[in-house]
């Protein structure tokens, strides 16, 4: 198989993308694991933003076509994977982190292959739904618990939607922007069109959450909120990706309440169980779709679809890419 050039958006500066041919990946220079798709569509996570903006990525060279972007859905072209075959319609991880690009490879543990029929443009919620689904799994049995969700973007709006689900009493989504448009569709109890820190000084003893999670990430702020807003022995899962490599927090607090701080990325080996177990969710759950996933935008216009999901806003919730 012979590909000839393909399209790739390359990083030019903080904030600039710019549209280039360059040599696609050879299906003969597979390793053993991998899979070669052309992309479908592509969504945008809020860990891409600080390298869109900028910041440089530990791993990732200055200018590598197709970056930042992770989160996939494409069209098998070629396979060393055991359990995903040339012609199926994968979701999961570009594990590269080069997704800006018309063809990628990747590691096949970290895709899925999703049921025939299934929208590219829908499946790529499946990603994110599969990263907050194992999350949750980390936290524990939620039911009867008091839930507040710090965040109610694209991620946070999954982790309300997932933890009412698996039966918590309440929860209540924190958000600078109004999500009261959503606030039903999620599952979401109480909304409080607030920042979080003024949220958490504000609460009675009484109404202190049993688990926070907290879905903003960038700063320590919202860090240090979602301690001092939980209930004796609560829980923190923190899933906000942070800018900085050391983070003060209030440990006093964390010690006398008894609590327990979580945190973690999808481990390697449960990626394609977990979007397994978000295919079989959003079965269940059509409604997130449109709850949860905003007008798409094309690949050539993916530098506005990146300022979009900079400015987040009313109406506005997981930004996304397709090819077509």
């Amino acid at each position: 198989m012979s590909l000839g050039p393909m399209w790739a958006l390359t990083q030019t500066g903080p904030s600039r993308l710019r549209w280039t041919q360059v040599p696609p990946p050879a299906p003969e220079s597979l390793a053993d694991g991998d899979v070669l798709l052309r992309v479908l569509a592509g969504g945008i996570c809020g860990s891409d933003l600080p390298f869109f903006q900028g910041h440089r990525s530990p791993v990732v060279a200055p200018g590598t076509p197709g970056f930042p972007l992770h989160e996939i859905v494409g069209e098998v072209i070629a396979s060393r994977s055991d359990s995903i075959g040339v012609g199926r319609t994968v979701v999961g991880w570009a594990t590269g982190q080069n997704g800006l690009a018309e063809y990628v490879v990747s590691a096949g543990h970290s895709l899925h292959a999703v049921a025939p029929g299934l929208d590219p443009g829908k499946a790529i919620l499946l990603q994110p739904l599969a990263c907050v689904l194992y999350a949750v799994e980390q936290i524990g049995d939620v039911s009867g618990k008091r839930v507040a969700v710090l965040g109610v973007g694209p991620i946070g709006a999954l982790f309300a939607h997932v933890l009412k689900s698996l039966g918590a009493a309440t929860v209540t989504g924190v958000d600078r922007v109004d999500r009261s448009d959503v606030s039903a569709a999620l599952g979401i109890d109480e909304f409080v069109h607030a920042d979080a820190s003024t949220w958490a000084e504000e609460l009675a003893d009484a109404d202190r959450p049993n688990v926070i999670v907290e879905a903003i990430g960038h700063q320590v702020e919202t860090m240090t909120a979602a301690i001092q807003a939980a209930a004796y022995e609560g829980k923190v899962f923190y899933f906000g990706i942070p800018n900085d490599a050391v983070y003060p927090i209030p440990m006093t607090s964390l010690l006398r309440k008894n609590m327990t701080l979580i945190s973690g990325v999808t481990a390697l080996p449960a990626r394609r169980r977990a979007l397994a177990s978000a295919e079989e969710y959003l079965a269940r759950f059509p409604g997130l779709i449109d709850a949860c996933l905003a007008a798409p935008y094309k690949f050539s216009d993916a530098e506005a679809a990146f300022e979009a999901a900079v400015r987040p806003r009313t109406g506005q919730m997981k930004v996304t890419l397709t090819s077509v």
